[in-house]
């Protein structure tokens, strides 16, 4: 009975110190050039209806059921999606914009768990044609979650996914 109570105590004091080490939140970011303007690639990446024509996701799974709600590109408006087991259930609802620079919205994942990030999208003037696209994400990671992110880098879970959708924002835009 002892050696139980020593292995179950032991249990608990390892999972109580990888809380205490695991990360607690996480921040994702990739950066491309768009050879446009900053107000035409801006007007462009903040309708979440256009997003589709360029979103990694909706590529993971082209028949994804579909909602959107609100004014497309302005605060408030929604976009839900529930699809494979790539890209879940969730939704994504514009929270802020600062005209012509920021783009910041609410993730709000419901499968294959529930969990809630801030994504945003970024225009920077890199010259009269020349728009530097900065897409990210971040949130924190609660417990015990934060224990699995000991063990996924979303940086490298995630970034690829973004690389692949500026560079078809970019196709987009440049076309």
């Amino acid at each position: 009975m002892t050696t139980v109570l020593y292995i179950l105590g032991s249990l608990i004091l390892l999972i109580v110190f990888l809380g205490i080490i695991a990360p607690k939140s996480y921040n994702v970011s990739r950066s491309i050039s768009i050879a446009q303007p900053k107000d035409t690639v801006f007007e462009y990446i903040k309708s979440l209806e256009k997003m589709d024509n360029w979103s990694p996701w909706a590529k993971k799974d082209p028949n994804m059921e579909k909602k959107f709600t609100g004014t497309d590109g302005e605060v408030g408006s929604v976009s839900y999606w529930n699809g494979n087991k790539e890209v879940g259930e969730g939704e994504q609802e514009i929270t802020k914009i600062v005209p012509g620079e920021r783009i910041e919205s609410e993730l709000r994942f419901l499968k294959p768990f529930k969990s809630t990030s801030d994504a945003y999208m970024t225009t920077e003037e890199e010259g009269p044609n020349a728009t530097k696209v900065t897409w990210g994400f971040s949130g924190k990671n609660k417990f015990p979650m934060s224990i699995f992110m000991l063990f996924m880098n979303m940086d490298k879970a995630v970034g690829g996914d973004f690389e692949d959708g500026l560079g078809s924002l970019k196709g987009i835009l440049e076309n």
